[in-house]
């Protein structure tokens, strides 16, 4: 669970690249991608499953992958060539496994990002069991994965895309893997449903006040994107509008018109956003109603959230999360912690409680200054937190043979660098507790960290994101 502070399109089950689900989840058909293409019509039985939870078939010699398709069932393929490889979908079911799921939600197929929402949420649990098991054998074997009691409506935070239809209507969704066309989207069975209820009224807004999306080919248009923050515990609603310029005529009566439908919307911003890249945010901001921030509380304490601020995505197992990683360190109020890739300090100020003193280290300089206002905010008065690179200023500790017991760990989706990890073996923590999203980038880690001198002692995987393929995975490594 990377706690990176920036506003990029993050780690989360959303527009990954290959990863679109087909129209019908009970039924697969073709996708928009593959119509119009030679194919070849085949009957095949599915033999296993892929890492990311595509269906694992084989034709002509060859092993090809196929989403939305279970061990064990039967199907019609559609194979056709893209470029050197071959693609398959299923055009049509002739026998479905016992592990496949009924959608709970009418728009569930509507989804780019779900990619085994097809499965019972039992079979996931045992997809995701097994990876983690498969790819951290050489270390021992992990504990049972902890699961969500109600593994839907989750995410706190929804971005969608502004765009035209082929009518020429405004639309709001989620760009199609590997293109600028914008998959219309009214819901998710992983969004907050308020969430959802939202974003589809700023479409509606933008209609009826004949607001013109943004082309990112022309690099013309005034709206680009709308994210919606909830505080599941507070309750408290964030709306972010993202225009391309910072005239906005009628923005007055657009705020009256969307707090009229939704009065329980805490506070509105426009955030101005003239970059060309793939940043949903851009750095000006105004605040239109409400104080331009909403707060949220995790693990008994409470976070001041802004636009930019990275909060987990689902606090409900980020909790769990934060639990097992805390009991991994041992902390017994003596201890001394860094908490590299700190972010807006969540998991140093959770343990701070139970730590001597927390030291937090993050490169981002907004992120620094929410954490530093969050302490002060739960009157933590053992946590610092600095602007720093986390390997550098590791290595500056170790300079001036200064003792860390314990060290936090939650790098991006990457995992960490070579750099990063040998300024961990100079500094000599005691302990490791190394959370990741990515348990294929986490196990390459734990082999460099397993030959400097440090012993993986457990292995807790942890399902954040149910319906998609992503695993969080906490290791405990202590040094020999």
């Amino acid at each position: 669970m990377s706690k990176r502070h920036n506003n990029r399109s993050r780690k989360r089950p959303h527009n990954k690249p290959n990863q679109q689900v087909k129209k019908q989840s009970r039924q697969p058909g073709a996708s928009n991608q593959s119509r119009g293409k030679k194919s070849t019509t085949v009957e095949v039985t599915c033999q296993g499953l892929t890492n990311e939870g595509k269906g694992i078939i084989h034709w002509d010699g060859k092993q090809l992958e196929v989403e939305q398709l279970l061990p064990g069932e039967k199907a019609e393929v559609a194979i056709y060539k893209k470029g050197r490889y071959f693609n398959a979908e299923v055009k049509r079911l002739i026998h479905s496994s016992e592990d496949r799921a009924r959608p709970p939600k009418k728009f569930d197929d509507e989804c780019g990002g779900c990619q085994i929402q097809h499965m019972t949420y039992e079979a996931q649990t045992r997809f995701k069991q097994k990876v983690v098991d498969d790819l951290m054998k050489p270390y021992g074997k992990p504990e049972p994965i902890i699961t969500m009691d109600h593994p839907y409506d989750y995410r706190n935070k929804n971005v969608m895309t502004f765009g035209l239809n082929k009518k020429r209507q405004i639309i709001s969704g989620r760009y199609a893997p590997n293109s600028h066309r914008i998959i219309p989207m009214k819901g998710s069975i992983i969004h907050d449903p308020k969430a959802d209820e939202i974003i589809q009224t700023v479409t509606d807004l933008a209609k009826s006040f004949k607001l013109q999306p943004y082309n990112e080919d022309i690099g013309q248009g005034f709206l680009r994107h709308v994210m919606v923050k909830v505080g599941k515990k507070s309750g408290e609603i964030m709306v972010v509008i993202v225009v391309a310029s910072p005239i906005f005529k009628g923005k007055k009566n657009f705020v009256k018109a969307l707090r009229k439908e939704h009065p329980d919307i805490s506070t509105i911003l426009l955030n101005i956003n003239q970059r060309s890249d793939s940043m949903v945010l851009g750095d000006q901001e105004k605040v239109l109603f409400g104080k331009g921030t909403i707060t949220d509380t995790l693990c008994e304490l409470d976070f001041e959230i802004s636009a930019k601020s990275f909060y987990q995505i689902n606090p409900v197992q980020t909790e769990k999360l934060y639990n097992e990683a805390i009991q991994m360190a041992g902390l017994t109020g003596k201890e001394k912690v860094v908490d590299a890739y700190c972010g807006i300090g969540t998991i140093g100020l959770v343990a701070s409680k139970q730590a001597g003193k927390v030291i937090g280290i993050e490169l981002n300089k907004g992120a620094v200054r929410d954490a530093i206002r969050n302490s002060k905010r739960n009157n933590i008065q053992n946590a610092r937190f600095y602007q720093a690179d986390a390997g550098e200023y590791m290595t500056q500790l170790a300079a001036k043979g200064e003792k860390v017991d314990v060290v936090f760990l939650d790098p991006p989706r990457s995992g960490s660098d070579e750099a990063f990890l040998s300024s961990l073996v100079k500094l000599k923590p005691s302990r490791v507790v190394y959370i990741s999203c990515n348990p294929e980038t986490q196990v390459r880690d734990l082999k460099y960290l397993t030959k400097k001198g440090y012993d993986v002692k457990r292995m807790q995987p942890v399902d954040m994101f149910p319906q998609t393929s992503h695993i969080e995975n906490v290791a405990l490594l202590e040094l020999k």
